[in-house]
């Protein structure tokens, strides 16, 4: 499913030639949030930032990082792991650190903060694992910027559960050693 980009307000230009100011929907604000979260990220694999949001108010924000006390990717390397599919075909994995998603999940429980019926934004489908923990947190919008491009399962899982996903663009998220 593709986000549809809503109308943006727009402010009258003072002469004919100041460009008219173009107000962010309230998605495109949250996501782009999510872009400044995502620069406190410490594995340049996936540099991802998470907020989550509910009527319009921030409640947590997350980004990839290593486990408190634990060596982070940008200073100890990746620790990468290759997995095996049903299909035969494999991919690798960094294992180092905890996904976007799931540290803005941490962060609502170690604050006490309920994320019940909120919605999360991220840089791409979330993973199988991050799609269970927000499937059981409650919540009940996710907006990517991109697609996983093996975000398949977590799509089924959603649409079974009643969580709605919705993405910026069909365009599949690329990087290292995928």
């Amino acid at each position: 499913m593709s986000l549809s980009k809503p109308a943006k307000s727009k402010k009258m230009a003072d002469t004919p030639e100041t460009p008219l100011y173009t107000r962010p929907s309230w998605d495109e604000y949250f996501m782009e949030i999510a872009h400044t979260v995502s620069k406190r990220a410490t594995c340049d694999r996936g540099r991802s930032g998470c907020v989550i949001a509910r009527d319009r108010q921030i409640l947590v924000t997350g980004y990839v990082g290593s486990p408190k006390g634990l060596p982070h990717c940008d200073d100890a390397g990746h620790q990468m792991k290759k997995v095996l599919h049903e299909d035969g075909h494999t991919t690798m994995h960094c294992v180092r650190t905890v996904h976007a998603e799931q540290n803005a999940i941490c962060q609502a429980a170690r604050l006490g903060i309920s994320i019940e019926g909120a919605t999360l934004y991220c840089r791409m489908t979330p993973c199988r694992v991050c799609a269970m923990l927000i499937i059981n947190c409650g919540i009940r919008r996710v907006v990517c910027e991109k697609k996983y491009h093996a975000g398949q399962e977590s799509e089924q899982m959603f649409a079974e559960a009643g969580v709605e996903i919705s993405y910026f663009t069909d365009e599949v998220l690329k990087y290292q050693n995928q």
